[in-house]
């Protein structure tokens, strides 16, 4: 994408601004988002009410930002119930899906969007699945390999109110951009 996702635009909006929309209008309180690559430019462009996570091991992969978010989540007093992850390089998340995940909100919960029965993002991770998410996120999973096969996900289906494709590439944007 020739620079970190962040900061890519699409309409004349940041795609972590975009993201941040997508959940303050879904009813996320806290805003919570880690930094990597490019950390102090995407700082930057980050409304005042959001908090702002460094990963240092940013190049590790998805599983450090995971760790880091997570973290921060749990120094915060009071600590949120739960976590709802989402990713900036997903502009066809809406608001409404994000509330339809959040309603579930709750420290036992942890529920997947899906898209036509397929698991997707965003993921609500209650409380107390953090530790353990933190343990297993590693390199770029983030939480596909505990979320894998766990007895207690549930599967949230949002293919009525999003889509989940994930902006890689210039091509991928542009698809976005004709719409």
């Amino acid at each position: 994408m020739g620079g970190p996702k962040a900061l890519v635009e699409l309409d004349g909006e940041p795609l972590v601004r975009r993201a941040l929309r997508a959940l303050a209008g879904g009813g996320c309180a806290p805003l919570v988002v880690v930094l990597g690559a490019a950390a102090e430019q995407v700082r930057s462009r980050l409304p005042a009410e959001v908090l702002p996570v460094v990963a240092p091991d940013w190049s590790e992969g998805m599983g450090a930002s995971l760790r880091a978010g997570l973290q921060a989540l749990d120094e915060l007093d009071p600590r949120p119930d739960a976590a709802l992850v989402h990713l900036v390089d997903l502009p066809g998340v809406t608001a409404a899906a994000v509330a339809r995940l959040a309603a579930r909100s709750g420290q036992d919960a942890l529920v997947r969007a899906a898209y036509d029965g397929r698991p997707a993002h965003p993921v609500l991770i209650g409380r107390s699945h953090w530790a353990r998410v933190r343990s297993a996120a590693t390199g770029d999973a983030g939480a596909r390999g505990y979320l894998a096969g766990h007895p207690g996900l549930s599967l949230l289906e949002c293919g009525d109110l999003a889509e989940p494709d994930d902006v890689d590439t210039p091509e991928q944007l542009a698809r976005y951009r004709a719409e």
